[in-house]
């Protein structure tokens, strides 16, 4: 390979093998390039504003969000080379950075504030966009004094999967070479894919089976091309612990509850059905989630505690570096942190907007406990991100354990009723959007580190273009209940409905805390036994058909290895292959979540082939099985010379 070709692509040292603080990122330090521009800004801004708007209406739908960062690196390399002639690497991953936000907020949003709606307080565009202003400035720069230790000390050990592949697209596309060819490929097969089947309709997204004979539990795999790509990335090892936390839940935990519930002839607190008319979706949903979520909030608080070192550390110097004259000026643009006193002010600013603005009225505990969390959950959502990507951040997990412990609170202040209902979900609502927010930055900020950016610009990027996006956001959730009315069958609002019933549990003393503790003590022993806790936390708190189709794209990679175990340098770039033609998948088929999202919005209906072709569960496993093993033949194919 020629020198020419190898600066084509990332090096090796990207993906670890080193220490951070070794790395020499795409853009080294000394080599001077615009990245914060007018150009960069509006691009950023703008895109924000359609991501923001695309999440928020399929997450009220489905209850998920789409990757924005990805999509973002192609449409702004993209913009940027063919209508402003300009081929600036920084620029472009400013820009995308600025666009995954839209997707951060969306998710914030989305998760519990429509519950107002629900509990029929209503919802006005100014309530959600004050909200998202406070909890986002607080999450922009809450993770700055950590920042250092999960980008740069945890490089290699954290993947940041999507990421990851956000810089190989940046990087790609800025410089072409074999890599652009492999990416459009999964691009291309991302797009077609998600178009036949979950636009066109001529497969289902997902094919499950009923064990009748084990308490009618179930197994199944959430056929998605981007769930594959992020599994091939994140690899074997944690995307294995992520299904094992998914069978202790779905193959353990449900058939438990189904085997002794079937013998009780009424229904157990937090569901209203009996135990043995429930399926294993219903059960997951009114039991194994709150196991799920104890198991977050637990391994989040274990994570901090092992975090606190290099937290305090951090806090230490910051303020030391206060003092210096010209501050962050003295390092070189990588390493250019946002000043330690912009996090005292957003932590002043979240506390007394919580507080005082007659919108939130949280009051001196709610502003108390905003601060707390939002920086806690900021944490917490940085490193999650790390493990599983933006795109499968369990924010409304962590939103769960905050309004267990906020809602608790207010109750024993007096704040009960309608009053303390909206002041907790309010409340709660600034901490979504700051979790929410805390994990679409770290995600940026990776990219970022890798590159060779200013991780100061980005952070004061993705606040600018959150408080615009948030109009866009909000504009659609007011739009969505005007047109449909949230939580109707065509409105669903699957999170903010949990909300709604998590809050009435506390405000009328029936919370089952058993469930949550089985959950925490789950990761404890995790903890105890050295096993990874936030990959099997996420195994029992997402659907088990999500984890599994992440595991079998753990395994495709896996057998790419082994076809090459005695062949280290052809292992290595059949992998490498592999992670760009994964990338690509996970971008094609975003983009065409989006496009698909549109359609529903304008009602156009484009899912005829689903009136052509049966919809089997058989045939839908087949072209998924047939579709990993062509990103395995592909990944481990020589190229033609």
């Amino acid at each position: 390979m020629s020198i020419k070709e190898e600066a084509r692509k990332l090096s090796k040292n990207a993906y670890g093998g080193i220490k951070g603080e070794d790395y020499v990122p795409f853009i080294p330090a000394t080599t001077v390039m615009p990245e914060m521009t007018g150009y960069s800004i509006i691009l950023g801004v703008i895109l924000a504003i359609i991501f923001a708007a695309a999440n928020t209406y399929l997450g009220l739908k489905v209850g998920l969000t789409i990757s924005a960062g990805i999509p973002g690196a192609i449409l702004a390399t993209g913009v940027f080379k063919a209508l402003f002639k300009r081929n600036n690497i920084l620029e472009a991953n400013f820009a995308a950075s600025l666009t995954a936000v839209g997707e951060s907020i969306a998710g914030g949003i989305i998760f519990i504030l429509p519950a107002l709606i629900l509990f029929g307080m209503g919802l006005s565009i100014f309530t959600v966009i004050i909200v998202t202003i406070i909890g986002g400035f607080m999450g922009c720069f809450f993770i700055t004094p950590v920042r250092k230790y999960l980008i740069v000390e945890e490089h290699g050990s954290l993947v940041y999967p999507e990421a990851m592949a956000q810089a190989e697209v940046l990087v790609i596309g800025s410089e072409g070479g074999k890599g652009f060819k492999y990416m459009i490929t999964g691009i291309i097969a991302g797009v077609g894919y998600k178009l036949l089947s979950g636009g066109f309709g001529f497969w289902k997204e997902s094919a499950t089976y009923i064990i009748k004979p084990y308490e009618k539990t179930m197994l199944g795999v959430d056929t998605l091309a981007s769930l594959l790509g992020v599994g091939f990335i994140i690899g074997l090892e944690t995307s294995s612990l992520m299904f094992a936390g998914g069978i202790v839940a779905w193959l353990g935990l449900i058939p438990i509850i189904k085997y002794f519930g079937s013998l009780i002839n009424t229904p157990i607190f937090p569901s209203t059905t009996l135990i043995s008319e429930m399926s294993a979706q219903e059960v997951w949903g009114s039991y194994i989630r709150y196991i799920g979520a104890g198991a977050v909030a637990m391994g989040g608080f274990i994570s901090l505690a092992r975090s606190l070192p290099t937290i305090i550390d951090s806090f230490k110097k910051s303020i030391a570096g206060m003092g210096e004259k010209g501050g962050n000026d003295n390092h070189d643009r990588i390493n250019q942190d946002a000043p330690i006193i912009w996090l005292i002010t957003a932590a002043i600013f979240g506390f007394l907007a919580t507080w005082l603005v007659p919108i939130i009225g949280g009051g001196i505990l709610g502003g108390i406990l905003a601060v707390i969390f939002c920086f806690f959950f900021a944490v917490v959502s940085a490193r999650m991100v790390g493990v599983i990507g933006a795109s499968n951040n369990p924010v409304s997990g962590m939103t769960i354990a905050t309004l267990l412990i906020v809602a608790t609170a207010f109750k024993l202040t007096g704040n009960i009723g309608e009053e303390g209902i909206r002041m907790s979900l309010v409340v709660c609502g600034v901490v979504c959007v700051s979790t929410a927010t805390a994990g679409g930055v770290a995600q940026s900020l990776k990219s970022t580190f890798i590159i060779g950016g200013s991780p100061k610009n980005i952070q004061i990027g993705m606040f600018i273009a959150l408080c615009v996006a948030s109009v866009g956001a909000a504009a659609t959730v007011i739009l969505m209940q005007t047109a449909y009315g949230i939580g109707s069958e065509a409105v669903p609002a699957p999170q903010a409905t949990l909300m709604k019933l998590i809050v009435e549990g506390i405000m009328t003393a029936q919370l089952p805390w058993t469930l949550v503790i089985i959950g925490a003590s789950i990761a404890v022993f995790c903890a105890l036994a050295k096993l990874p806790i936030l990959p099997v936390a996420l195994g029992l708190y997402l659907p088990i058909t999500l984890t599994t189709t992440i595991f079998i794209g753990g395994i495709v990679r896996k057998l790419v290895e082994m076809k090459f175990k005695d062949k280290e340098e052809e292992k290595t770039e059949a992998v490498e292959k592999g992670i760009l033609l994964a990338s690509g998948l996970v971008a094609g088929d975003a983009i065409t979540g989006i496009f698909i999202g549109v359609m529903a919005a304008l009602n156009i209906a484009i899912n005829f082939g689903s009136k052509i072709v049966p919809q089997s569960n058989a045939i839908t496993f087949i072209i998924f099985i047939l579709f990993a093993a062509w990103i395995y033949k592909y990944s481990v194919s020589k190229d033609k010379k």
